[in-house]
């Protein structure tokens, strides 16, 4: 299924595949948003709609994952993570831990900075609902996150477009993807030592 949604991206596929992705079935946003944007350059579609209705997926799967870490519980989660389907979706315990980890470590914050790590993305929403976080304010802090996410592969979509042939795409995404990822770690770690600053000063 997700390789016909992956080969025929349009409007209703994207928001789809995002939400999806921000839930805990192992779909790579990396192919859905920049090939999405690759479409746009072309003139099919408009870039920024596919901004904006990937990031709307984006929060409704995220809202999933937050609402079942509110009712369901810890234990409820982690059954689920080390179940058959848990291990189908590529998830295990362990994966869950981290993220919580991740959470417990930065707090509200790490709704927007996990948003951009690679292996917390899809799963911080969980330990929000966990912790039960202000769903309005984490859901404009997973907006953020996600938007800022989309426009960077969007926008690495868009620039592919002047020079790869939509054969190369996929090949070259998951290329550029890797550089992506250490660029995503450092300005992580900036916002984070920014977050850290000002909660300081603010302090004194």
């Amino acid at each position: 299924m997700f390789t016909s949604l992956l080969s025929n991206l349009n409007y209703y596929t994207v928001f789809l595949l995002m939400l999806m992705e921000s839930t805990v079935l192992p779909v790579p946003s990396e192919l859905v948003v920049a090939p999405a944007a690759f479409n746009a350059a072309e003139g099919d579609y408009s870039f920024w709609l596919i901004i904006l209705l990937a990031t709307l997926g984006a929060d409704c799967g995220a809202t999933i994952n937050y609402l079942a870490g509110y009712y369901l519980g810890r234990p409820i989660i982690y059954a689920f993570a080390n179940s058959k389907w848990g291990k189908m979706c590529l998830l295990n315990q362990q994966k869950v831990e981290q993220a919580e980890k991740y959470f417990d470590n930065h707090g509200a914050v790490a709704t927007i900075t996990g948003r951009l790590v690679p292996g917390i993305r899809h799963l911080i929403s969980i330990p929000a609902g966990l912790a039960k976080m202000n769903y309005w304010r984490f859901l404009l802090f997973t907006t953020i996150g996600a938007g800022a996410w989309n426009i960077i592969l969007g926008a690495m979509g868009w620039y592919m477009h002047s020079f790869v042939t939509r054969s190369e795409l996929n090949d070259k995404i998951e290329e550029y993807a890797e550089y992506i990822k250490f660029i995503i770690l450092g300005l992580v770690v900036l916002a984070i030592v920014y977050f850290c600053v000002r909660y300081f000063i603010k302090k004194k």
